[in-house]
């Protein structure tokens, strides 16, 4: 058997998960302390999508220019205001059900500009 010359390892005993990145510890990671918000227009878009979730509809807010604990913290404060349940995925905002006006008008008054998109 050969071996392959991209192995890495992936765990460590002394020093617990790695990042697949910088190869550091995932407490010391430099590579994710870096990464800033993603490239935007300054525009927060909100969205309802039923794609892939079985008929049921859910409300995405893409554009919000926050990142990690700033994000979850927005989040959070939009599910209880709508008074459902979302999750946070790759910086977009989930919230369960069509809540796009009362999210629009939340956002607004936070003071970002926001649009409706799609239909």
């Amino acid at each position: 058997m050969s071996r392959q010359s991209n192995s890495r390892p992936v765990y460590s005993c002394q020093q617990g998960r790695l990042c697949p990145k910088c190869g550091q510890p995932e407490q010391q990671c430099r590579c994710r302390k870096q990464s800033g918000p993603a490239k935007s227009d300054g525009i927060v878009r909100i969205q309802r999508e039923t794609k892939g979730r079985k008929g049921k509809g859910v409300t995405l807010i893409t554009g919000v220019p926050l990142v990690g604990a700033e994000l979850k913290a927005l989040a959070k404060k939009l599910k209880q205001k709508c008074g459902t349940g979302g999750t946070v995925k790759e910086g977009v905002i989930e919230i369960q059900g069509d809540h796009r006006e009362l999210l629009r008008k939340e956002l607004q008054g936070l003071g970002y500009l926001v649009k409706l998109a799609g239909g």
